[in-house]
């Protein structure tokens, strides 16, 4: 059965490339379902070792047993780009699912978020992920593993908090404070201050240190990295190598519902003109394609978990209906989530797809309350601000080096897991060695402190 569907790859590609879809290479590969497991969980087929993906391993693990997931494939944009796809497959999945990783392909090399952030990591992600693998390895002979390990824990806990758009290698901040004093702007002036230059025995004033940092720091691997007052060359290469991941991964992130929308139109168009896959390949594929794109409602149709496969995928078909398909590349080259959803989830989709007004639940429940569209955007943009991680900044370094952090509870509108909170600064505060201190409120809106130690 694999062999028959490699067969089919090439065809496919051509296919692809004569409807438009503008793709890097992708390298398709058969494995295991264990190891589609451990690539999912790790977010790379190589990747630096920490106890955590175990325990994220487990979690899906039982989420398989459970019935509840089922991995057809794993695609990692880059130039090549790499797709493992599940032995388990059969003929029709597999057709399906490379016509959908083409899709994927085409929005990731010229989606200019996609662009930017790959431009400043690697397109060969894959690779560069192995790379820090190795560094991680050697770090863990060099110095222990306990030790390597209290730098990944919290580089690990961190790994949200990037700032993209800084660059990826972005130089510290200057040492000395801007000279603020107001330009000469007429004759008098300019004479006055040449006379006051070349007066005698005036002593040069001292130039201000400026404050670490300057500004509100949302970027804290990178800060850390830079301004621990005793951390170590190899660990501070590790919250680097961490910040790269995370710029490499905050793009499928910020364009999951965009992205997934426009692999799946992709899927589903490309077997409808593929006239040369056998016919119940053909129809066992569509069938696989109604299960990906359908909704994710309970009997009652009150309450809905978003599936971005079926939000997207109604999205681009209305769009590329309405507008025709070079519209609808402009906007996937352009935008990311948050522009694609208030843009273009109108009141008219949003009635056609039972979409409303929404209250999220912990558990991934969204309960309708009113037909309210701009509600509606927020409410599923709501888990993707920030990368979906509060908004905490870097304040303020004391003399003494202790660390001052404060949560824009605000802006962010989100509390903070107070038990999960004080496990990250015992995390930042290891590798810091100084204390740390976070500035947040609490349920009732007056000011709370957190400490560590």
């Amino acid at each position: 059965m694999t062999e028959d569907w490699q067969g089919y790859v090439r065809r496919i590609e051509e296919l692809a490339a004569r409807s438009g879809l503008k793709f890097h290479p992708v390298d398709f590969e058969a494995v295991p379902d264990s190891f589609m497991m451990e690539i999912a969980v790790y977010g790379l087929p190589v990747r630096m070792p920490h106890w955590s993906f175990g325990v994220r391993y487990i979690y899906q693990l039982i989420q398989r047993h459970m019935g509840h997931s089922r991995l057809f494939e794993v695609v990692f944009p880059g130039n090549p780009g790499h797709a493992y796809l599940a032995q388990s497959n059969g003929l029709a999945e597999n057709v399906l699912v490379t016509a959908h990783v083409l899709g994927h392909a085409d929005f990731s090399r010229n989606n200019l978020l996609f662009r930017r952030c790959q431009e400043q990591v690697s397109e060969r992600i894959v690779e560069h992920a192995a790379s820090h693998a190795r560094q991680i390895s050697a770090a863990i002979e060099a110095h222990g593993a306990q030790r390597v390990e209290v730098a990944l824990d919290a580089a690990l806990a961190l790994e949200q908090h990037i700032d993209v758009d800084q660059s990826l290698r972005r130089g510290r901040y200057p040492e000395y404070a801007a000279d603020h004093k107001a330009p000469a702007d007429d004759a008098f002036r300019k004479r006055f201050a040449a006379l006051e230059s070349a007066a005698g025995g005036t002593a040069p004033e001292a130039r201000k240190r400026a404050p670490v940092p300057p500004h509100p720091e949302r970027d804290l691997l990178w800060f850390v990295a830079n301004y621990a007052p005793e951390m170590e060359s190899w660990e501070r290469d590790i919250f680097l190598a961490v910040r790269e991941e995370s710029f490499y991964f905050y793009p499928v992130f910020a364009t999951q519902i965009m992205n997934e929308g426009w692999a799946s139109y992709w899927h589903a168009r490309l077997l409808r003109e593929a006239d040369f896959i056998p016919q119940q390949a053909y129809v066992d594929a569509i069938k696989c394609h109604s299960d990906v794109v359908r909704p994710i409602a309970a009997d009652s149709q009150v309450s809905l978990s978003i599936n971005p496969y079926h939000l997207g995928f109604s999205m681009w078909e209305k769009i590329i209906a309405t507008d025709g398909l070079e519209a609808a590349r402009g906007i996937m080259e352009q935008d990311d989530d948050f522009a694609f959803v208030r843009n273009h989830l109108t009141r008219e989709l949003a009635e056609e797809l039972g979409l409303f007004r929404y209250s999220a639940r912990s558990d991934g429940k969204i309960t309708v309350l009113e037909p309210d569209l701009g509600a509606l955007h927020e409410a599923v943009l709501a888990p993707k601000y920030n990368f979906g991680a509060p908004i905490v900044s870097a304040a303020h370094v004391r003399n003494d080096g202790t660390l001052e952090l404060t949560h824009d509870s605000g802006t962010d509108g989100r509390g903070l897991d107070l038990e999960r909170s004080a496990k990250v600064l015992a995390y930042l505060q290891r590798v810091w060695r100084r204390p740390v201190v976070l500035t947040t409120v609490n349920q009732a809106g007056s000011a709370l402190e957190l400490n560590a130690p």
